[in-house]
């Protein structure tokens, strides 16, 4: 039952509006309880009973600790502006507030990061528990807070536990949310006291969702089962630099002030990166097409070093690999996807081109959808800003985390994206009895012993492993173990022995200093003190965009990113039993990219690649985005800027909406020109003729030519993929991953995917556009050929594959949606559902029917701006959004907007659970008010915090 946690001008309800909305919800209420209590268990609960967790927001309560009094004021969305004098008493005032709304969240994040989900949810929490506990944040975040926090951090961290400890005090669990009222039925847990660790940890599961290239790392390796190299490098084509711009072309890199080459000619580079070593080999995609590829390392366009890296080859490798991403798969997820999928939108514009003359940036973070939203608004405002109490603050949090994340203060804003960077490795280690082959001597394993409490039942014991490279994730299941003990691997690796394992490297195993990063962010005033503050936000790596009141903008790359020996670019698992695969240091802050007040006037971050490797000497990842949405969004910009006019805080929003299909634009030509003889395709055909490529819900052209891209992508590659990649249940007749030949009939076997629809490949994101585009000019290549199925014609060619995707296409929605495409519509199909954490997902049906909600007919899609992303192995529906979405206007900071995507609450029967997501479905902002008089104009109910 893991949980899945994340994150126009509207105008202010009216009192009666709310009044009748409660009424409304308390009606729907009244007949669930009743239900829950005369149905399911016997028992009744009474109104009360919910609203008994409902926080006061109106008042005067007394908590002990504060040195001054705290006025808590909350506008017509419930979202709290907080006052204090002091900063102790503003971050103690802070851990109450988010209790009040998030109490059950913050609970369980808590006991995810910690490894202690069975204490709360019984034994089929176990395995994740174990896997969490070999992973070990709790441990990390402890050994963070005892030995590198700064003294003012662990202060704040101390202040805001006394907060949420104070609103604990004396409250039964099911006075505090609905979910532990149903929890009671089966389990006497009790929420015990937050600690300042407790809010450290979340970070580590925040990196573990933004961790970089870990599943292309996995997936690369499981592919060479059935493809060989010149396949895999098809998958993963290079970056386009010369179509796709990369973040930074005008910044610098070191404390030299050494400059990249800019894009209009200017500037030299001091250095540059090794050449890329392309991968060889040549055979035909396997699978229902041609005979099986080559056998041999996965390549990404960069060498893997001499010798091979053995985690490519051997069937029991590919299962160690799979059990890996099995367990993955299934942990409880912070803020994505479990790191699929995961990408964001920010950019800044300079003064010189906006309506206002100062600044304007955007950013909208696009993670899994939940509920409640992982994002929590707020505002921190000292009193009186001195060096006592510095922070004037508002923005997006994390409940259970003191300080602003993503906002602005007086004098800045700032926004982040994932950077991708490849801060984790995987390592293939050699068993020999209780230890580990390292430069042919035996190494001791680090152990130790972990216990895991279990509601219900029996408590469980395990043991940790670790090498010198991290530890082993292969230990938290059985069959990986056996398998080790079997895994075929190439003749440059040692003998089998005792069998091997997988550990994993990763930077945010080591104590770090995000924590302290954030309270700088919040307090920094200047571009030079907001870089001093990235320095210490060390996992999980993130572009940070800027801008300030005094007209300037930039961007900076942060993050502790692994140099890597010349053997090993990080991009497929290496041997661990050789020390040249070794991580040898951390590029240091002074090495890494950054831009201030480039001359183009803008900077865009998407998850594109940060630099170009021509002209940049450090290595950071060969896994980048392809730069579909952020070369998209420079477009518009550029568009708006050679037309003469001014970029207002309306058009960022419009830009964030922006729904088209850049992949549509280079499909649909070539498709309109197939002949299609069938009149019901003919009529779905002509749906794409003057379809101009935006994706809106109301679309029916939409919905068709996203069936169309779905069936290409099955077509020419998913049923040629081998199964660990391919949805769970999708059955597929092949050769076997042995054969060297083309197989008859009779020698094929029935082979079935093994993936969640969510996880699976192809996914259709803009890898696979640039895989498409890559292809296209070959017409005979042999992805472009597919059999046929019942009456569905074979492929022989690039035009007949595509004739084929949309017969297809055509009945696929004919099925989902009617015959009479005059019916038919993208959100029809590209639907959001949003789901309450835990008892939302694997509750009773009846909790899950009053907890979750939706659903919600998008517009957007895969690797648009607007990102409703949907996986095409899988189906239509949405599994990441922009979990967010702001505008900051830094010359009036109260004119900035801003939206949620559920509520501030988490209490399921409150009005403001999920009051933003109608607004956020439509793209409309609500207005973000920050200057005290603003403030006080949009508070509708007001909580006085007394000593």
């Amino acid at each position: 039952m893991p949980p899945n946690t994340t994150a126009s001008t509207g105008d202010k309800p009216g009192k009666s509006g709310r009044k009748k909305g409660r009424k409304a919800r308390l009606i729907v209420l009244v007949l669930v309880l009743a239900l829950i209590g005369g149905v399911v268990y016997g028992a009744y609960w009474s109104i009360s009973t919910v609203r008994s967790s409902f926080p006061q927001t109106k008042g005067t309560v007394t908590l002990q600790g504060l040195s001054g009094p705290v006025d808590v004021k909350r506008d017509g969305y419930g979202i709290p502006q907080i006052y204090a004098s002091s900063a102790e008493d503003l971050f103690m005032a802070q851990g109450f507030v988010q209790a009040q709304d998030r109490f059950y969240e913050m609970d369980v994040r808590r006991h995810m990061t910690s490894g202690r989900l069975s204490e709360m949810f019984g034994k089929g929490q176990v395995k994740n528990d174990a896997f969490l506990r070999t992973l070990g944040w709790n441990r990390v975040a402890q050994r963070e807070y005892d030995t590198k926090l700064s003294a003012s951090t662990k202060k704040y961290l101390q202040a805001y536990a006394e907060g949420v400890n104070a609103y604990l005090k004396g409250k039964d669990a099911s006075d505090i949310s609905l979910e532990y009222a149903a929890l009671g039925f089966t389990n006497d847990y009790r929420p015990g006291r937050w600690t300042p660790v407790d809010s450290v940890s979340w970070l580590k599961a925040m990196a573990w969702d933004l961790r970089g290239n870990m599943q292309d790392e996995v997936d690369r390796a499981l592919m060479t089962s059935r493809l060989g190299p010149k396949q895999i490098k098809d998958l993963y084509p290079d970056y386009p630099y010369a179509r796709n711009k990369a973040i930074v072309t005008e910044g610098q890199y070191d404390a030299l002030g050494r400059t990249f080459r800019a894009s209009g000619g200017a500037g030299t580079p001091t250095g540059t990166a090794g050449s890329a070593g392309t991968s060889t080999g040549t055979g035909r995609p396997s699978g229902t097409a041609g005979t099986h590829g080559t056998s041999g390392t996965a390549g990404t366009g960069r060498s893997p070093g001499a010798g091979g890296t053995p985690a490519s080859s051997g069937s029991g490798v590919q299962s160690q690999l799979m059990g890996l991403h099995d367990a993955m798969q299934d942990l409880p997820s912070a803020v994505g996807v479990n790191g699929d999928g995961i990408g964001s939108n920010s950019w800044v514009v300079s003064g010189k081109y906006t309506i206002t003359g100062k600044p304007l940036l955007a950013n909208d973070p696009h993670l899994g959808p939940a509920l409640p939203s992982v994002w929590y608004q707020m505002g921190l405002h000292c009193r009186t800003v001195s060096s006592a109490c510095p922070y004037d603050v508002t923005g997006y949090t994390f409940a259970g985390m003191p300080g602003v994340v993503i906002g602005h203060n007086q004098d800045i804003a700032w926004g982040m994206t994932n950077s991708g960077v490849d801060v984790t490795d995987l390592y293939l280690e050699k068993l020999s009895g209780d230890g580990y082959l390292r430069d042919d001597k035996v190494v001791p394993f680090t152990t130790r012993q972990e216990t895991i409490k279990v509601a219900g039942g029996a408590a469980k014991t395990i043991t940790v492993r670790e090498t010198g490279n991290g530890p082993l994730l292969s230990d938290r299941d059985d069959e990986l173990v056996t398998v080790g003990r079997k895994a075929a691997v190439d003749t440059a690796a040692p003998d089998r022995g005792d069998g091997y394992a997988i550990a994993l490297k990763w930077t945010a195993l080591e104590p770090g200093t995000t924590m302290d990063a954030v309270f700088a962010l919040d307090k920094a005033k200047d571009f030079g003190e907001f870089r001093s503050a990235a320095a210490l936000f060390d996992v999980p790596s993130q572009n940070l965009i800027y801008a300030d009141t005094r007209n300037h903008i930039g961007y900076t790359l942060p993050g502790r990113i692994p140099v890597r020996a010349k053997t090993d670019d990080g991009s497929i698992p290496a041997p661990g039993w050789d020390s040249k695969y070794d991580w040898t240091g951390y590029l240091k802050q002074d090495e890494l990219p950054y831009e201030y007040d480039p001359k183009r006037g803008y900077i865009v971050t998407a998850n594109q690649a940060v630099v170009d490797p021509k002209t940049y000497p450090y290595a950071l990842t060969t896994d980048w985005g392809y730069g579909a949405r952020s070369q998209r969004i420079s477009d518009l910009i550029q568009s708006k800027i050679d037309g003469g006019g001014k970029i207002s805080t309306e058009d960022m929003r419009q830009m964030q909406l922006d729904n088209s299909s850049e992949i549509a634009k280079l499909l649909v030509p070539k498709l309109l020109k197939i002949d299609i003889g069938d009149k019901d395709v003919r009529q779905a055909q002509k749906l794409l003729e003057g379809w101009d490529y935006t994706q809106n819900a109301d679309s029916a052209a939409a919905a068709y030519f996203n069936a169309v891209w779905r069936n290409v992508l099955k077509l020419a590659f998913g049923n040629k993929l081998p199964k660990e990649l391919r949805v769970k249940g999708q059955c597929l007749w092949v050769e076997p991953s042995d054969t060297t030949g083309p197989a008859d009939e009779a020698q094929k076997v029935r082979e079935c995917g093994e993936r969640d629809s969510d996880q699976a490949q192809p996914d259709g994101g803009d890898r696979w556009f640039e895989v498409v585009r890559t292809l296209m000019d070959d017409e005979n290549s042999d992805w472009w050929k597919a059999p046929a199925a019942g009456t569905r014609p074979k492929a022989d060619n690039r035009d007949e594959l595509f004739r084929r995707a949309m017969i297809d296409a055509r009945w696929e929605l004919t099925a989902k949606l009617g015959k009479d495409i005059d019916t038919w519509s993208w959100g029809r199909l590209h639907r959001l559902f949003l789901k309450n954490q835990t008892l939302g997902s694997d509750g009773p049906g009846f909790l899950q029917y009053a907890l979750n909600r939706g659903p919600w007919k998008l517009s957007g899609g895969e690797a648009a701006v607007n990102a409703a992303g949907w996986n095409a192995a899988g189906g239509y529906g949405v599994i990441w959004v922009p979990s967010m979405r702001m505008v900051v206007n830094l010359a009036d900071l109260d004119k900035s907007r801003w939206i949620n995507l559920t509520g501030a609450s988490g209490h399921a029967f409150s009005a403001h659970y999920t009051d933003q997501t109608g607004k956020w479905a439509k793209g409309d902002l609500l207005t973000w008010s920050y200057s005290p008089d603003a403030v006080d104009r949009s508070t509708s109910d007001k909580l006085t915090l007394k000593p």
